[in-house]
């Protein structure tokens, strides 16, 4: 299958699949399973920065130039999770106008996946299946709290599903865009590569670890082991199956 045609595939994939399983929560599925996808997401996003993205950029880029476009990139997501905790303290009570705040940022950040499952396809179809399935597992969460916040906002449950699925949409137009930008930019997709590890160490670092410290007790321990070893197995087995197909 031709490059741009996987990229297209996976960014609607991806969003199908995160936006259904999202609305299985939001529409029945009990909140207590979400801690424990949140466990599962937290091994993909470490194992496919870390064993996929950051080893394919260091066969390109110098130690120096690999790791400060990683500081940067955590820099960086960090500032723009903190606009976007702004948005949600402060734009929350505010109707119609937070509902499409929470849209425009989510927008926002589906098109920037894009772009990173551009880089990494354009790297091997390994590379991009494993990055797809990060995407997929830090998504899920996200879409459901999206979606309790566009309750929240006043949307209805219809609204709230139908908007967020649209938002999920400029996943395919980064990948696009990020396809053409990047093809006759080869230079670039180390960087890219780079970027797109920062994002998936700072979601599971920044955001997924505390929560799961938060989680006590003997049993909850041993879920969180097991479920991380899970999701760190999954990369190196689905990049396996993209090598044999």
């Amino acid at each position: 299958m031709p490059t741009l045609a996987l990229i297209v595939f996976a960014t609607l994939a991806g969003g199908i699949l995160s936006m259904a399983v999202a609305a299985l929560f939001a529409f029945g599925v009990p909140n207590r399973w979400l801690p424990r996808l949140k466990r599962f997401s937290a091994g993909v996003l470490l194992a496919a920065a870390l064993l996929d993205l950051l080893p394919e950029a260091s066969a390109e880029l110098e130690p120096q130039a690999l790791f400060a476009t990683v500081l940067a990139g955590l820099i960086g997501f960090f500032a723009l999770e903190r606009i976007a905790l702004w948005r949600h303290d402060h734009h929350l009570e505010g109707g119609a106008v937070a509902g499409r705040l929470i849209l425009l940022g989510d927008a926002f950040h589906n098109f920037v996946d894009g772009v990173l499952l551009a880089a990494a396809f354009l790297t091997s179809p390994s590379v991009g299946w494993a990055a797809t399935l990060a995407v997929i597992a830090h998504e899920i969460p996200q879409e459901a709290g999206d979606f309790l916040l566009l309750r929240l906002a006043g949307y209805t449950k219809t609204r709230a599903f139908l908007y967020n699925a649209l938002s999920s949409l400029a996943a395919v137009a980064g990948g696009v865009m990020g396809y053409f930008l990047l093809e006759d930019a080869q230079e670039a997709l180390p960087y890219a590569l780079a970027l797109a590890a920062a994002s998936f160490l700072y979601i599971a670092v920044a955001d997924l670890m505390p929560f799961l410290h938060r989680q006590r007790g003997a049993a909850a321990a041993l879920w969180q082991g097991a479920l991380i070893a899970a999701g760190v197995a999954i990369v190196p087995l689905a990049g396996h199956f993209a090598h044999a197909h």
